[in-house]
């Protein structure tokens, strides 16, 4: 019930406005999300680094409303791809397509995003294409497959799946066939039972099988996840199946469970820290305490320390 609730909070306007705009909103934002600026986001990068963890920055925001505010969006990741590389960050990027105007005019969105890959690819780098609400993953699927499938930047670009929709393990065939990196994630989006698996045992079974999946081939994957239980089935798994640490990471949320990602390059394996910023933070932050609510309770505690 609780999911249910902050995923209809994510989704109104007059609160999103007066949160964004407010003290305490942005107050309560500030263990999610590492600040407003680019500075803010490098800075915290930069941090994650010296203890042993990879990153990935997120501007965040999404439908934007014209083509102008879709090219500004992307100038942000131009010039984060350009201070990464100047400041030999371990460090890449994360986009949303609805936010580089996938709603707006499709061939635009295409022709801005593909700018933002071409910078990655010519530096070094990698960009990650978010997963949004399902209206939008056979499109994003369909954004991924057309970049990916350009030679020069086969390397630098990859997708996310969302273990609680049904259609997932045919997309993880599909694109591990095609040699594409994929983040895989839980979810966080309000779905019907017809697109998702309502129950979270379900969800967790998909995890593990779509995990296993793809472990098993030889492309580099993200394990996306804060859930002990499936960090602990995957670690099990690569060890039975000899997969070694470096063929793989775990990836995990900033501010959320620190102490797991340390303890894991203490450990051995690979963690990456998916880092957001901006000022259009609030759908995120409701999404984050929908996934996991005792955030909530973590958030009030500490709001006026």
């Amino acid at each position: 019930m609780l999911k249910a609730v902050f995923i209809s909070l994510s989704e109104s306007k007059s609160l999103r406005s007066f949160a964004e705009k407010s003290w305490a909103g942005r107050r309560v934002s500030r263990r999610f999300v590492a600040g407003t600026e680019i500075d803010d986001a490098l800075n915290a990068a930069r941090a994650m680094n010296q203890l042993g963890l990879s990153v990935s920055v997120d501007n965040l925001g999404e439908n934007v409303t014209n083509v102008e505010e879709a090219r500004h969006s992307a100038q942000l990741y131009h010039q984060m791809l350009d201070q990464m590389s100047a400041q030999r960050l371990d460090a890449n990027v994360s986009l949303k397509l609805t936010h580089m105007g996938l709603d707006v005019d499709e061939n635009a969105a295409y022709e801005i995003t593909a700018s933002v890959v071409e910078h990655a690819a010519r530096i070094g780098n990698f960009v990650r294409v978010d997963m949004e609400g399902s209206a939008y993953t056979q499109r994003s699927l369909d954004f991924v497959r057309r970049l990916h499938s350009r030679p020069e930047f086969s390397a630098h670009v990859g997708a996310v799946i969302q273990a609680y929709l049904h259609r997932s393990e045919k997309d993880v065939e599909q694109l591990v066939a095609e040699g594409t990196r994929v983040r895989l994630c839980k979810g966080a989006y309000q779905e019907p039972p017809e697109i998702a698996f309502p129950e979270k045992a379900d969800v967790d079974a998909n995890y593990v099988k779509l995990m296993k999946l793809l472990l098993k081939c030889s492309i580099y994957h993200g394990i996306a996840t804060h859930d002990e239980n499936m960090i602990r089935a995957t670690i099990e798994f690569a060890r039975t199946e000899q997969v070694p640490a470096s063929a793989f990471e775990f990836q995990m949320l900033h501010g959320v469970r620190r102490d797991l990602q340390q303890k894991l390059v203490k450990d051995g394996w690979r963690c990456r820290v998916y880092i957001p910023f901006g000022t259009e933070w609030y759908p995120y932050l409701m999404r984050r305490l929908a996934e996991r609510p005792a955030n909530a309770i973590f958030i009030l505690k500490n709001l006026f320390r």
